[in-house]
C-alpha cells in the first residue's frame, strides 16, 4: 500500500496525553497536563447553557459572532490599549492550537523559515513542516532561560517569513522582557517577517508585571498575529476558544486556511465567552492572584523536598531539577514518579526538538490546594521510603 505523510505516520502521542494517561492508569495527581480542576466562572457557563436554549444552533459566521468578534477587539483596547477593528481583524477558532495552525497555514510558503524558540509547544514544528517551512531553531536553557541575542539574529535571514513567540513561555514559566521583545521587533523589521505571538497566558503574568505584547511595539502593529485562549483566561480548556488578532492583510489568507481546518465553532460557547471577556477588573485581578498564590504553594512545598525551583514569572507551571529524585533522566523520572509516588509531572526535554536538557521536570499548579497538598504529601512519603 501507498505510505501516508510521513510527517504524522509514526509521530508519537503528545507527552500531555501520556502522561495524563499514565496518570489515570495508576491514580496518580496529575500535575503533568496544564489543564485546572475547577470548572470556570459560573457566570460564563450558565450564559452558555442560556445560548444553548434561547440562541441559534446552526452554523454561525466562519469569522466568529460578532458579539465575541467585538469583544475581543475590546479586550485588547481594554488591557493592551491597542484599537481594533472587529470585523477586518479578528477571528475566533476552535481553539488556540487551530489558531496557531490557521497562522501558519495562511502566512507561511513552502520553502520559507521560521524561527521558533525551544523550549516550545510540541505542535510548533509539524505544523511549520507540514506548510512546506523549514524550523530555524533558537535554544534557550534552564536554570535563567535567556536568550543569547547573537544566535538569535543569526536564526534570520532573507528567506525568514516569520518568528513564533510564546509569551509568557510554555514549560518556562519566561515573561519575555522589553528588551527581548524589541530585539525581536527589531529583526523582524529588518528582515520584513512577521511575528505569531502565542498569547495564551497573557492573563496569568505574575509578581506585579503586565503582559506584553510584541504587537504593542513601536512599527510592530501590522506585523503580529496575536493569539489568546479563552480556555486559559477562564479556566475553561475544554471549550477550545481562541481568537486570533491582526491587521486584515494577514488576518485574510489566515481566515481561509481556517475556512478549511474547522470553518466555524459553537455559537453558544463564542458568546458566553463575549460574556467572560466583558468581566470586571475584580475578576482579572482574582484569577491572577489566585494561581500566583498556588504557584507559590507548590514552589515552596517542592523546595522544601529538595527540589530546585526555577524561577516562573508566568503561566501555570513550575519547572524544577531532577536531583532529589536520584534519577538524571527527566522522562524515566516523570514515569517512575508517576507509577511509584502517585504523582504526574512532565519531562522538559518533550520541549526540545533535538538535543534536549534531560534533568528538569515540569509541575502544573493549577489545581485546588487540597490536591497540590495531596500531591506534596505523596511525593515527601515517597522519597523518605526510597533514601
Amino acid at each position: 500500500m501507498k505510505p501516508t505523510n510521513p510527517l504524522f505516520t509514526g509521530m508519537p502521542t503528545t507527552i500531555f496525553e501520556v502522561m495524563s494517561r499514565l496518570a489515570v492508569e495508576t491514580g496518580a495527581i496529575n500535575l503533568g497536563q496544564g489543564f485546572p480542576d475547577t470548572e470556570g466562572p459560573e457566570a460564563i457557563r450558565r450564559a452558555a447553557a442560556d445560548a444553548v436554549m434561547t440562541g441559534s444552533n446552526q452554523y454561525p459566521s466562519m469569522m466568529g459572532i460578532p458579539a465575541l468578534r467585538q469583544a475581543v477587539a475590546d479586550a485588547n483596547r481594554r488591557f493592551l490599549g491597542l484599537d481594533v477593528d472587529w470585523q477586518s481583524e479578528v477571528l475566533v477558532t476552535s481553539g488556540a492550537t487551530e489558531a496557531i495552525a490557521d497562522a501558519i497555514l495562511g502566512l507561511v510558503a513552502p520553502g520559507d523559515e521560521v524561527v521558533l524558540i525551544e523550549p516550545l509547544y510540541d505542535c510548533y514544528v509539524p505544523m511549520v513542516r507540514q506548510a512546506g517551512g523549514i524550523p530555524k531553531l533558537v535554544r534557550i536553557t534552564p536554570p535563567h532561560w535567556e536568550i543569547d541575542p547573537d544566535a538569535l539574529a543569526a536564526a534570520f535571514s532573507e528567506r525568514t517569513k516569520a518568528i513564533l513567540i510564546n509569551t509568557p513561555m510554555n514549560p518556562a514559566g519566561k515573561v519575555f522582557t522589553g528588551e527581548e521583545l524589541q530585539l525581536i521587533a527589531d529583526l523582524c523589521q529588518r528582515f520584513d517577517a512577521y511575528v505569531i505571538a502565542d498569547e495564551v497566558y497573557e492573563h496569568l503574568v505574575f509578581d506585579g508585571r503586565a503582559h506584553l505584547s510584541p504587537m504593542q511595539l513601536p512599527g510592530m502593529r501590522d506585523r503580529v498575529v496575536r493569539i489568546g485562549s479563552a480556555g486559559k483566561t477562564f479556566s475553561l480548556t475544554g471549550w477550545k476558544i481562541g481568537y486570533i488578532t491582526a491587521a486584515p492583510h494577514l488576518l485574510a489568507p489566515i481566515a481561509k486556511a481556517h475556512q478549511f481546518v474547522t470553518f466555524t465553532t459553537p455559537p453558544n460557547l463564542q458568546a458566553a465567552v463575549a460574556v467572560g471577556l466583558a468581566l470586571d477588573d475584580a475578576y482579572y485581578a482574582g484569577f491572577k492572584a489566585g494561581l500566583q498564590a498556588k504557584r507559590d504553594r507548590l514552589s515552596a512545598g517542592l523546595a522544601d523536598l529538595g527540589f530546585d525551583v526555577l524561577a516562573s514569572g508566568g503561566t501555570y507551571f513550575v519547572t524544577t531539577d531532577t536531583g532529589p529524585l536520584g534519577i538524571a533522566d527527566d522522562r524515566e523520572a516523570c514515569l517512575t514518579m508517576t507509577r511509584e509516588a502517585g504523582v504526574a509531572a512532565v519531562p522538559v526535554s518533550a520541549f526540545y526538538a533535538s538535543d534536549p536538557p534531560s534533568t528538569f521536570i515540569r509541575f502544573c499548579f493549577c489545581k485546588k490546594d487540597e490536591v497540590l497538598d495531596a500531591a506534596l504529601d505523596r511525593l515527601a512519603r515517597w522519597m523518605r521510603r526510597a533514601a
